[in-house]
């Protein structure tokens, strides 16, 4: 069975919820970040890592997620196979790796953004990407209006790939979602699901562990 290499919180969290709906055996691994568990299966010390039973590798989310979709066409999970369906995937999974996934990284990691030491400066950084990534949650809240779903084609590896990103939203955005009632109501429809709810418990037990 496939094996999903993780840490709590993370975007990893998007493959755990898409393998938990495709319902197939797989193992879940916590892992540190550039721990030597992680090296050895990912140079890059990064989540999420996929390895299948022969070895085979496969890294970054939205490549895991599109590889698992296309996997277990079962699970209808792609969000439809037309052609312009398969465009609009790709569209959205290119949109929460580019623009969202990005903006929270000054938020995350301040320091990278600036060569002044002092706390002003970094919490200058902060703010500038919280305001980015509000831009963004816009964008998607425009997108979701009128809309269960992100793609037409209903529930998908897109949903999932969201759903850790507006979790951090939650944390790291000074009004949380207040200004985005869709981006909400999408998080709470996820979050409302069976599945989604074994994984956010694995991944908080294993986050105390």
């Amino acid at each position: 069975m496939p094996t999903l290499y993780y840490a709590p919180g993370a975007c990893s969290l998007a493959p755990n919820i898409t393998l938990e709906w495709i319902g197939r055996p797989y193992e879940a691994v916590k892992v540190q970040y550039g721990s030597d568990a992680l090296l050895a299966v990912n140079p890059a010390g990064a989540v999420p890592t996929l390895r299948e039973d022969d070895g085979w590798l496969l890294t970054q989310a939205g490549a895991i997620l599109d590889y698992l979709a296309h996997k277990h066409p079962e699970a209808m999970l792609a969000g439809g196979n037309g052609l312009r369906a398969k465009a609009e995937a790709h569209r959205w999974s290119a949109f929460f790796t580019s623009d969202i996934h990005a903006a929270f990284w000054p938020i995350f990691m301040p320091s990278r953004y600036t060569t002044d030491a002092r706390d002003a400066a970094r919490k200058a950084v902060t703010e500038a990407g919280q305001q980015l990534v509000a831009r963004q949650f816009a964008i998607l809240d425009r997108h979701l209006d009128g809309r269960d779903y992100i793609l037409d084609g209903g529930r998908s590896i897109i949903d999932a790939y969201a759903f850790p990103m507006i979790r951090w939203a939650t944390k790291l955005l000074p009004h949380q979602l207040n200004a985005y009632p869709n981006v909400q109501a999408l998080h709470d429809r996820i979050a409302a699901d069976p599945a989604v709810q074994r994984v956010l418990a694995r991944e908080q037990a294993a986050g105390h562990a």
